[in-house]
């Protein structure tokens, strides 16, 4: 009898937050059944302001924090990288996120889709209040973006954020199933 073992990946994501590891954990165990993986939340500095504005911005903070994931636990297999922003155009506020995935052999990101939000939310994030704190005080809630986030609220529960975050995530891995056509 043969016993098959499958070598645990470490996966190391660049925030705390337990919607953006658990929603890590779900695209990874799905776009990879066959396979063993740890992950572990890390502090990783996004060195970009507390509320992106821009797409820029928000992209080079999930980069920044894959990278800084990566410097401060270079031991992992797998480094990623999430970072939630902003964009103000004509008047309208769109919220999204970047993903950024980083190992030896690839990286990868993609992004969300967009929503709109309400004039009160980006009334209060135009005067310099993060999303997460100014979704709080609209809606009566607390810490709210460890939950369901503004996509959450905002859709009755119809999706979550960490559901939101998930599908970016799942198409960040596109590079990382795809070997063949990434080299």
């Amino acid at each position: 009898m043969s016993i098959i073992t499958t070598m645990e990946k470490t996966v190391i994501i660049g925030s705390r937050n337990p919607v953006k590891v658990q929603c890590v954990k779900n695209a990874f165990e799905k776009v990879f059944p066959g396979e063993v993986f740890s992950f572990e939340g890390v502090d990783a500095a996004s060195n970009v302001t507390d509320q992106p504005m821009t797409d820029e911005e928000t992209y080079r903070g999930a980069f920044n924090r894959a990278t800084n994931a990566k410097t401060g636990r270079p031991d992992g297999q797998y480094w990623v990288g999430i970072e939630g922003g902003i964009s103000d155009t004509n008047g309208l506020m769109e919220a999204f996120a970047w993903m950024v995935i980083l190992s030896p052999d690839h990286s990868s990101r993609a992004r969300t889709a967009t929503f709109l939000l309400p004039g009160k939310v980006a009334q209060l994030v135009r005067q310099g209040v993060e999303l997460g704190v100014a979704d709080d005080q609209v809606f009566g809630r607390s810490n709210s973006k460890q939950k369901d986030g503004a996509v959450g609220l905002l859709t009755h529960g119809q999706i979550d954020r960490t559901q939101y975050y998930a599908h970016a995530m799942t198409l960040a891995l596109v590079p990382f199933i795809n070997n063949e056509l990434f080299r």
